[in-house]
């Protein structure tokens, strides 16, 4: 999105109709998309095969290892979106001193959200109580709260 040169281009190939109108993420995805059709596929072959049968052997080990395949690229897939939150989190948080490195190779965002802290004033005979909003950031390793730069 930064780059203006770049998004020219981009829009000048997804308009040309040998790209048939697609973006670049369909594009991106297809790889994934065909894996998982030749799951299905080799799921029809498995079903019209003898059993016990020579192809049936080899069909199953097609299935088995295109099934890890499929796992390894959804456990990447994962981890990069995982990367991207890290990434994300660390441009829009600000540390006081700089000693915390939030991305990590094995840290992952587990969840995070608003919160209220609620602050109970009790010097005055009256109780006061205050609220300001805090952010809540669990990681895999560690708990991370910060608040709205005021």
């Amino acid at each position: 999105n930064g780059n203006a040169g770049f998004q020219q281009v981009l829009e000048r190939l997804e308009s040309d109709p040998v790209c048939q109108r697609l973006s670049l993420k369909s594009f991106l995805i297809l790889p994934f998309q065909r894996i998982t059709r030749l799951k299905l596929l080799l799921q029809n072959i498995l079903k019209r095969t003898r059993p016990g049968s020579e192809e049936e052997v080899q069909a199953t080990q097609a299935y088995d290892a295109l099934e890890k395949l499929i796992k390894d690229c959804n456990a990447n897939v994962q981890r990069m979106k995982s990367t991207e939150e890290l990434i994300y989190l660390s441009q829009k948080i600000e540390f006081e001193c700089k000693i915390f490195p939030l991305i990590s190779q094995s840290r992952r965002l587990v969840k995070c959200g608003e919160l209220t802290a609620l602050d109970f004033n009790t010097p005055s005979p009256k109780w006061k109580v205050t609220s300001r909003p805090i952010y809540l950031h669990l990681f895999n390793d560690c708990l991370l709260l910060s608040r709205p730069k005021e």
